[in-house]
């Protein structure tokens, strides 16, 4: 082969041909050289000239170590009770909105200082992410598929605007919207280690899908590297970072531009056309797997530190070819960003890079589609979806999986429209909790406005629920207030138990306490105590079910455990109005005026000065028959409020 060959080719090749509608992955497929050709498409390293990569194995060994590790850390957590905190770069973003510094953000922020001074070795030798791509190629090579790199000149931003919206958007709204007045930054405090491992975790019954889609489904439809490249925002990061890099993949005058480096390249990098233009490998896509090092026939590629792809002149850029026509890039931004927004979020089940995930595989079928219904002849792979203007039996396979994936995704984007607005529903109720739980009918406190949001909301909600597939955990507490509102306690708490049955940790804690509450209201003590007791074991420090839990314990007639039980809540937090106003009142019927009066006195130091939690005090108090404590916060109320509904009835 002459040198310099592939470089022509990569300048003369056109726009992708409408008349075949392939999408083609790059140059390299129109070479005369059956040597270089099979390379990248058919047949292995043995049969085309390309010698083996001796550092695959190694990296692939340094993959299997890190998911060992990642193995070992949970089992490690699961024996233990707690473990160092996930070191997964997603934990940033609780660092930068909470100020917990924990594993995952000391990770990151070594991971970007690595980046900015070797390049994305992380990516390419510690991401359990790309380690499931490579595999799922490997399994795809062994069935005879080589996955095509999908080349977009839009999509590719995807994954910088996912970090930007990860990691800088929480700071940046607290600087110039922040109505509650929050810190810019906010007080760090430490989280290195934890009880609970898999909390800011998906549950095993999304990861297991998630992982099928990041890996698999985003190799067989976009490439290799498809979800690094169009999904993946701590790419979006790792790749400023890179061109900052002075480590660098280089090359010495004993290249010859035989393309082995292009061929074997599993990052979608035009190597032999980079190294020849700037001396270097610039495209911030390489992860540095050093294969086209190892495979280079002349030893003629290294890695060396020298000037960073920032410094490096780019008038005459390489040309590159793309999938896709202008038109088309500007149909899957659209397409994109509708699938995004439509399975994001759904069900409360798909995390935001699953979203990521699916919205390419979304775009690339529609277009896909979008072809196979108007190019005469159209192959994916090694099959025929179309010849001479008639679809064949794999084209409509490929029609039926995609109109059923695309169809998945308008079915998710009603379901999540109607939970949207179910939502912003719910936000505009104006009642607060304590006044709507301090008796079981709520209905005087719902004004005109709210009934109005509380029947809308509603209303989606059910909406959403009849359609969809999965139960939304997070939309069935938000309907069983509104029932609760409206006067439907029983309702109320039958969703709240089914709510509990599908959620864990924090949400399952706060559905339960609800329960409880309600229950409470209602007369049903014993399952109230039950209810606030599951609470407790899901979430020890949530104050608020302990004290419901002292309040079913005094109408049980258990009062000794009672005060006990509201103690714990004071020591726990000593601004607890209600508790301490609780214990007051117990004292006192206990003949101990003593403490009873301690208890008084640091209940009236943090009770709001409103008439509204006067009488809330009151009607709790009340209902417990601590008559002389309620009596006086409803005087304050009477007091504070001049005479409106707060005085009219207890």
């Amino acid at each position: 082969m002459k040198s310099g060959c592939i470089s022509r080719e990569l300048k003369t090749t056109g726009p992708i041909s409408r008349t075949t509608g392939i999408f083609k992955s790059w140059p390299l497929q129109k070479l005369g050289s059956a040597r270089i050709s099979r390379a990248g498409f058919g047949v292995g390293p043995k049969q085309t000239g390309i010698r083996k990569s001796r550092t695959s194995r190694w990296r692939a060994a340094a993959l299997i170590l890190l998911n060992l590790f990642m193995i070992a850390h949970i089992i490690q957590w699961r024996f233990m009770g707690k473990t160092i905190s996930p070191i997964e770069p997603s934990e940033t973003m609780h660092t930068l909105q909470k100020g917990f510094v924990n594993a995952g953000f000391i990770f990151f922020t070594l991971a970007i200082l690595a980046t900015l001074i070797f390049g994305r070795f992380v990516c390419g030798w510690g991401c359990h992410i790309l380690a499931l791509q490579d595999f799922c190629g490997w399994l795809l090579k062994k069935m005879g598929l080589h996955p095509k790199p999908f080349r977009s000149r839009l999509l590719v931003y995807v994954p910088l605007i996912g970090a930007l919206y990860m990691f800088v958007w929480p700071t940046a709204f607290r600087l110039f919207w922040n109505p509650a007045h929050e810190p810019v930054l906010p007080k760090f405090t430490n989280h290195l280690v934890t009880t609970n491992f898999w909390q800011t975790f998906p549950s095993v019954a999304v990861a297991i899908p998630f992982l099928f889609i990041c890996g698999f489904v985003t190799v067989y439809f976009l490439g290799q590297k498809g979800f690094c490249t169009y999904a993946c925002p701590y790419g979006g990061f790792f790749g400023i970072a890179d061109k900052f890099s002075p480590g660098k993949i280089r090359v010495t005058p004993a290249c010859n531009q035989c393309g082995h480096c292009t061929a074997t390249c599993t990052s979608n990098v035009l190597v032999h056309a980079e190294v020849k233009q700037y001396g270097m490998v610039v495209d911030p896509g390489c992860m540095k797997c050093m294969d086209c090092v190892s495979v280079c026939p002349n030893d003629a590629l290294y890695f060396g530190f020298g000037k960073p792809t920032i410094l490096v002149p780019k008038s005459d850029a390489i040309r590159k070819s793309y999938s896709l026509t202008w038109p088309e890039e500007i149909v899957g931004v659209l397409v994109f960003v509708g699938s995004f927004l439509a399975v994001r979020g759904v069900y409360a089940l798909v995390p935001f890079l699953m979203a990521l995930g699916c919205a390419t595989v979304t775009t690339f079928l529609t277009l896909k589609t979008w072809r196979l219904v108007r190019a005469k002849e159209l192959s994916f792979y090694r099959f025929n979806l179309k010849s001479a203007g008639r679809i064949r039996t794999a084209g409509w396979a490929f029609a039926i999986f995609a109109c059923a994936w695309i169809g998945l995704n308008a079915h998710s984007g009603w379901v999540r429209y109607h939970e949207f607005l179910g939502n912003r529903a719910f936000q505009k109720i104006q009642v607060p909790d304590e006044l709507a739980l301090a008796q079981a009918n709520p209905d005087r406190w719902v004004r005109p406005a709210d009934r109005e949001n509380i029947l809308d909301g509603k209303r989606h909600f059910q909406a959403a629920s009849r359609v969809g597939l999965f139960v939304n955990s997070e939309a069935l507490p938000k309907l069983a207030w509104f029932e609760y509102l409206l006067g439907n306690a029983e309702r109320s708490v039958q969703l709240l138990s089914q709510a509990a049955a599908h959620q864990n940790g924090e949400s399952k804690a706060l559905s339960l306490y609800y329960r409880g509450a309600i229950l409470n209201r209602v007369g049903r003590y014993e399952e109230a105590r039950a209810s606030l007791d599951e609470a407790l074991a899901e979430r020890d420090d949530l104050i608020l079910a302990r004290q419901e839990k002292g309040e079913s314990l005094w109408q049980l007639g258990q009062r000794d455990e009672a005060i006990s039980v509201w103690t714990d809540a004071v020591r726990r937090n000593a601004r607890l109005a209600l508790a301490n106003n609780e214990l007051a009142g117990a004292e006192r019927l206990s003949g101990k005026f003593e403490e009873a009066d301690t208890h008084e006195k640091q209940a009236d130091e943090f009770t709001p000065n409103n008439p509204f939690y006067h009488w809330m005090l009151g009607r709790r108090l009340q209902d417990l028959g601590m008559t002389e404590l309620a009596e006086k916060h409803f005087q304050q109320a009477g007091q504070l409020d001049h005479g409106a509904q707060v005085s009219d009835e207890r």
